[in-house]
Formats: C-alpha cells, structure tokens, sequence
C-alpha cells in the first residue's frame, strides 16, 4: 500500500449483465475518494492496521467492484486540493475534528485553502457524501466539545461552512443501542423497497439542520436511553443542494456489523449513484414536514 493513499479499482467483473442504481448508465467511470483522517476519536470501522485497509474500505472497495466505480481512499488531507479533486467524481467523508489540524491520527492536514477549494468544487457541481462521523467534524467555533454550552444551540447562518455545507452539526451520542428509523422517500435511489426499520447503532444527535434538507430517514426517538434523545424526531439521512452540487449524509456507519448490512449499503449505494450524477431524484426540501420538532435541543446533561 502506498503510504498516502489506497487505490482500489472497482472495475466490474466481465460479462455482468447489469448493474443496479445507474453505475453503468455512463461511458465514464465514476471515481469516488474516500477520505477517512481523524483530528478528533478514530473510529475503529476506518482504522487501518498493520498496513491494512480497514473494515469500512474493504467494504466499499467490494461494493465499487460490484457495481462498477473506482474507490481512492486516503488520510492525506494534503490532498484535498481542487488540482486532486479534479480527478474525482465525489469526495466522501468519515472523519472528525478540524481537519486543519494533524489531531490525532497525526496524518497531513487539509491546509484552510484546501477546505475552501473542496466547498467551493462542490458547490460547482461535485459530489459529497458523509457517513456517521462526518457530521463531528469542523465544529463551529468557539467548540467546547460535547458536553458544554456552546454544542448545545443552533448557530443558524453563524455555523461553520462545512456544517452548513453537510447539513447539520453532531452534538452527542449515547449508548449503542436498537432505534427506529422512519422512511420519508422511499423514491429516492436506494431506497426501493426499505421500509422502516430497527437497527442498532451509535445514533449521533444532532443540530442546525440547514432548511434545505431533502429528508430520507428520520430518527424516532420515543424509547431510546440517555439524555441526548430526549427530543422530538429529527433527520438521520438526507439529501441537498449545494449550489449545483450534490451532497448525502447518513448518520449510520459507526459499527462494522452497519457497514455489512445489507440496506446500509442499498441506501448508500443509491446515495452515491445519485451523488456522482447517475441517478436524478427530487430533492425538494421537505424538512419542516418530515421533523417539524427537527429544531428541538436535548437538555444538556
């Protein structure tokens, strides 16, 4: 393995007749960079060991040799330039902390030119995806970490450019746990035939929904233990506009048990699909409809 990088192609295998959610609707290879530093906690599902890919990119290696894209991954945010991200098709996100610092994994950097050259390719047209962790990333500052004040509110128009880019911001997670989640579109690609459904997870609370937001999943939170739920539904994976660009974020992915699950990896393989430009779908804001209590913050305890 190069030391800054893991490229995995995800040619189709010859002779498959067919493949689901549009990946092979274009003479163009679609090319994905997995982006995996952590400033903040390193989740076990993206960390390489001995050299190895971990759990979460051997998983999304399979799926792009499935279904026919291209993965890079990488921990080198000295790559996120818009000279390196020109060569993709979407950028996808489990990461955390600011990401402009060597933090804790001690890996390069996204220098602040590269955070404003990454918003703004996606804003012209590009593809973003997050999973679960993205959304504890670039914080908007003063951050006083999970249980102060300052995580406990919405910054509205004050919120950093990432969260308002992503779509919202994490608070705090409780303990693992089963909870429902609701289905808004079941149009949306990915989502033909998911109907709600209990999982167990780590389930991020999060803030400052963005009013843009196409929701897909909603969060119940009727029975779930700790404080940080003690509020109304909320979104738990949607879909939105970002200038011309195209940005989805689920908060599952904590767990690797999550990233083998078969309607994860449905639900995220329509996410991309839709992502690189493959698959169209109405990205109408329905936000106040799906969560109207999506506003609501959790007592802080």
């Amino acid at each position: 393995m190069n030391r800054r990088q893991l490229i995995v192609s995800g040619f189709a295998a010859s002779g498959m007749s067919s493949f689901p959610l549009g990946f092979a609707q274009t003479d163009k290879q679609r090319r994905i960079l997995f982006f995996t530093k952590s400033s903040g906690f390193e989740h076990p599902v993206i960390t390489q060991t001995n050299g190895q890919p971990s759990h979460a990119e051997k998983i999304l290696a399979e799926l792009g040799a499935k279904h026919g894209f291209e993965v890079t991954t990488t921990k080198d945010g000295g790559l996120i330039t818009a000279g390196n991200l020109a060569k993709y098709d979407a950028v996808f996100f489990q990461t955390t902390g600011d990401l402009c610092t060597p933090g804790n994994d001690k890996h390069p950097p996204i220098s602040k030119q590269g955070k404003t050259e990454l918003l703004e390719w996606i804003r012209l047209g590009h593809g973003f995806l997050g999973a679960h962790n993205a959304t504890d990333t670039y914080h908007t500052e003063p951050d006083d970490g999970p249980d102060r004040a300052n995580r406990y509110q919405n910054h509205g128009e004050a919120a950093d450019p990432y969260v308002k880019m992503i779509g919202a911001e994490f608070i705090k997670h409780g303990p693992q746990q089963t909870s429902k989640l609701r289905v808004i579109d079941p149009k949306f690609p990915g989502f033909n035939g998911v109907k709600d459904f209990d999982l167990h997870e780590e389930w991020y609370s999060l803030k400052d929904f963005q009013k843009n937001l196409h929701v897909l999943l909603v969060q119940e939170t009727a029975g779930m233990k700790g404080p940080e739920y003690a509020r109304a539904p909320y979104p738990a994976t949607w879909a939105r506009s970002h200038g011309r660009g195209r940005v989805f974020y689920t908060s599952m992915g904590h767990r690797e048990d999550v990233w083998s699950n078969p309607i994860f990896q449905q639900i995220l393989l329509g996410g991309l699909a839709w992502a690189v430009g493959n698959l169209k779908a109405d990205v109408t804001p329905n936000l106040e409809q799906a969560a109207p209590g999506h506003a609501e913050i959790p007592p802080m305890k």
